[in-house]
């Protein structure tokens, strides 16, 4: 008979037998169930993940697209240009009035010279005639000093002839003298004298010349100083006479009246705008241009304007490069005929050619372009359902067309409207 303590260790070693053979067939079965568990958990995480949608959400009818092509680009623009009178005169007012007259009326033709109204100045009246009384009494006074300097010099020359006759006489005198001393029919003292005499004649006369010669350069100076007033008041009369003659303002060329709205009784102010008078046969269009075309846009660049399906040669003619809400405007010009129908303001379709056409990879242009500053698109995958954002080059730009340099190839789907609101997204889901 064994002891209680070696029965109770045979016991525990023959349960501790048993037990390892049931633990192992459990921890199987677990295992195998939670490795079917994990599987299952799998699979469904799995066909969840590729439920859940990739990227920003997109209605299919919120966008468009276009394939990408190998095509001709076309380097040019195309605006919208209003028509204008290629030579216009403005008309403003340079004297100041109440209107008494008007002979015309806004779009009348009228020609070169024609009265078109008539204003009244009274302070303009009273200081011509003020101007006219200073001009004929300085006219007055320089012909009555002419008189004066006519007669003083006629006195002047009988003086000075009279002194020549009385040098003659004494020289005569003194040379017979001289031949009668010589021969002793008169004395030495007798002779003397009349050499004295000749002298004294001599001196008048030189001294009476030189002062006649001083007295006509003062009267040739007085008399250039006073035409010279007369001259300055006649100015100042023409200004004047200019101004009353303003009054009557008149079509400075021939051309029709536009803009011109006066009335009887209007009181019109110096360097008022009443209207303007236009070229009616000859026009130059003005178009507004976005920008980006500042520095290829250039004077002399050909291009066509289309008016009721006919085409009309232009040329860029100016540029005025100030931006304003991120246009600059150019004006061209018909270098043959311009259409007989335009009217000032009428509005054509304007394409100006930049450059020649090359091929290229293509893609219009539109929004898109300026949203993403021209440096990234989103383009679709095969299923039509997914867009991704993708880094791009673009080259030329038109109107119409982007050149595709780098980043996009033929046959890619690209998202073309606008990337407004997907500026921080990478991924769209198009359904």
């Amino acid at each position: 008979m064994k002891p209680l303590t070696q029965i109770n260790h045979d016991s525990s070693i023959a349960s501790g037998a048993a037990m390892d053979r049931v633990v192992p067939r459990n921890h199987k079965r677990r295992l195998l169930k939670f490795a079917l568990g994990f599987s299952v958990v799998s699979a469904v995480l799995a066909l969840g993940w590729l439920s859940i949608p990739k990227g920003l959400q997109v209605a299919k009818a919120d966008i468009r697209t276009q394939v990408a092509e190998q095509g001709i680009f076309l380097d040019d623009i195309i605006v919208r240009a209003n028509a204008q009178p290629l030579n216009s005169v403005i008309l403003d007012s340079v004297e100041s009035g109440r209107v008494e007259e008007i002979k015309v009326q806004d779009g009348m033709m009228v020609k070169q010279g024609q009265l078109l109204f008539r204003l009244s100045n009274s302070q303009r009246n009273l200081e011509l005639l003020q101007r006219k009384g200073e001009h004929t009494q300085q006219v007055a006074n320089m012909a009555n000093m002419q008189v004066l300097f006519q007669s003083a010099s006629s006195e002047a020359k009988r003086q000075l002839a009279q002194l020549a006759f009385d040098k003659e006489q004494a020289k005569k005198k003194h040379e017979r003298n001289l031949r009668l001393a010589q021969e002793g029919f008169i004395s030495q003292v007798a002779l003397e004298e009349s050499r004295d005499h000749y002298e004294r004649a001599s001196f008048v006369y030189s001294e009476e010349e030189k002062h006649q010669m001083q007295n006509a350069t003062v009267r040739q100076t007085a008399l250039a100083q006073m035409e010279a007033g007369i001259h300055g008041l006649q100015s100042g009369l023409k200004l004047v006479t200019q101004a009353v003659d303003g009054l009557a303002v008149r079509a400075p060329i021939s051309g029709k009246l536009t803009d011109f709205h006066l009335q009887v009784g209007e009181s019109v102010v110096t360097g008022k705008r009443l209207g303007r008078v236009d070229d009616p046969t000859h026009f130059k269009l003005q178009a507004q241009v976005d920008e980006y075309y500042l520095n290829r846009v250039v004077v002399g660049q050909q291009g066509k304007a289309r008016m009721i399906d006919q085409n009309y040669d232009i040329e860029v003619m100016a540029i005025y490069p100030q931006i304003k809400e991120g246009r600059f405007l150019v004006e061209l010009k018909f270098t043959a005929e311009n259409p007989k129908q335009l009217n000032p303001g009428q509005s054509m379709d304007v394409n100006i050619s930049l450059g020649a056409p090359k091929p290229a990879v293509i893609l219009p242009m539109g929004t898109y372009i300026n949203d993403s500053g021209g440096r990234w698109v989103f383009v679709l995958d095969k299923s039509g359902q997914h867009a991704e954002k993708r880094a791009i080059k673009i080259g030329q730009r038109s109107n119409r067309q982007v050149e595709i340099l780098e980043g996009i190839k033929v046959g890619d789907n690209v998202v073309i409207s606008s990337y407004e609101q997907y500026q921080s997204i990478k991924n769209l889901s198009i359904n």
